[in-house]
């Protein structure tokens, strides 16, 4: 089984579209281990603001077989199957590792370069699995979010609830 973070988000019906990628990921995972949700601004581009979290699950699915799961996922949540990098989208699922693979594996790059450019993607990967070393950098991810400039990127949580549970709360 191979250990996977992964990184979603949504800034088109964020609420809706965070909710219908949770389900969709429960019914391909025995259990999901989740990080509060953050509000974010848009990186790269000008638009709305974003939902990011991040999932921990384990899988027998190769990264390809992954990777066209998850697109699948995003594009029956309203995701054009030609977006581009840097637009709106109702979501997005990344993986974002996969245990500690290192380079373009089936078509992936990993780990995804974004874990260390983005507070969305870093800060709720530290508060998830804080003691998990980076697969390049060798060093932990909340040491590596110690070291971020956390001013660069506006960040906060939000409160969210998912099937009846409260799974973030803002500060």
């Amino acid at each position: 089984m191979a250990q996977v973070f992964l990184g979603m988000g949504s800034n088109i019906e964020r609420e809706r579209c965070i909710t219908a990628g949770l389900d969709a990921l429960c019914g391909l995972f025995d259990e999901l281990a989740l990080s509060s949700v953050y509000d974010s601004d848009a990186v790269g581009f000008e638009g709305q603001p974003f939902l990011n979290l991040v999932a921990a699950v384990s899988t027998e699915l190769s990264v390809a077989e992954l990777a066209a799961i998850l697109r699948h996922i995003e594009v029956e949540h309203g995701r054009p199957a030609n977006a581009t990098r840097f637009s709106a989208r109702h979501l997005d699922i990344d993986i974002l590792t996969f245990d500690n693979e290192v380079g373009i594996l089936q078509g992936v790059q990993l780990p995804r370069d974004e874990i260390l450019e983005n507070a969305f993607v870093l800060c709720p990967l530290a508060e998830l699995s804080p003691d998990t070393l980076h697969p390049v950098t060798k060093r932990s991810y909340l040491s590596l979010w110690q070291a971020y400039d956390q001013s660069s990127q506006a960040l906060s949580k939000v409160d969210f609830r998912w099937r009846g549970q409260v799974i973030s709360r803002a500060e």
